[in-house]
């Protein structure tokens, strides 16, 4: 008998070659977190390095994940550290897709994936064991195998120094993913949102390249559906559709623009 199927949509996506479509909720709403699942997208990304709640309280991201389990929806969270402590975190509250921000080095990666494991390459890994929500609280069947096999640790790389270590991070065991993070590549290469640079264009193709070579999937955002098309034929298996909030700028200004009435200008 094989092993038993990947039951982390994600990961099962990225493992059979194929690509995962999702959004980011910059509102970290539990109830379009849900209506996301509704929508059938593959996942919705909630960045926790940039806004949303401390990624210590238990309760909101609690919330968040009861609505993603509601539709069968796989959270994308991102930390904002590479803390393991972190990790731990996230995963025992039951998010089972982890990335990490401005990684730099393969050791720093390296523990923060043993971190996530009961066994890692080979020896004892650092994941702690205890009956939190991840184990529904000591019911859950099977724990140990389950966890180590559903669980998936990714990395983004944004910074010149991360490009600099590339292949070493690449060759990190149980590595899940590589995010590539073209705006905070553009502050690190000296062109703040020049995502067009020639030296930022180059990266991002390093990073896409490597990736692809080495056999790690490649996650990234998409600029519009045009450039999503050309990503997904392009190698990339995870692709950010856009946000909440601009989706809704998108409709209300649709609908304002084919408002045939006249409405009060602001002086």
């Amino acid at each position: 008998m094989g092993d038993p199927p990947i039951t982390n949509d994600l990961a099962a996506t990225l493992e059979n070659g194929d690509v995962a479509l999702g959004v980011l909720d910059n509102t970290y709403s539990p109830t379009l977190v849900e209506f996301f699942g509704e929508l059938d997208l593959d996942f919705v990304w909630i960045d926790l390095e940039h806004g949303g709640p401390d990624p210590w309280d238990a309760t909101p991201m609690e919330d968040l994940l009861r609505a993603a389990d509601r539709t069968d929806l796989e959270l994308l969270v991102r930390l904002p550290d590479t803390d393991p402590t972190l990790v731990r975190k996230a995963l025992d509250l039951g998010a089972r897709n982890v990335f990490l921000p401005r990684v730099e080095t393969a050791a720093e990666v390296r523990e923060a994936v043993k971190s996530a494991r009961f066994r890692y390459d080979g020896s004892p890994g650092d994941r702690g064991l205890a009956s939190p929500r991840a184990r529904r609280w000591g019911l859950a069947d099977d724990y140990i195998a389950t966890e180590d096999r559903e669980t998936m640790i990714g990395v983004t790389i944004e910074t010149e120094a991360s490009v600099e270590n590339l292949d070493e991070i690449l060759a990190v065991p149980d590595l899940g993913f590589v995010f590539i993070g073209p705006l905070d590549l553009s502050v690190s290469l000296g062109c703040p949102g020049e995502i067009d640079h020639p030296d930022v264009q180059e990266a991002v193709e390093t990073i896409r390249s490597n990736a692809v070579d080495a056999g790690v999937p490649v996650g990234g955002l998409g600029f519009g559906m045009d450039d999503v098309n050309e990503k997904a034929t392009n190698g990339y298996q995870m692709l950010n559709l856009g946000s909440t909030t601009g989706a809704l700028q998108q409709a209300v200004t649709g609908w304002f623009d084919a408002y045939e009435g006249e409405r009060p200008t602001s002086e």
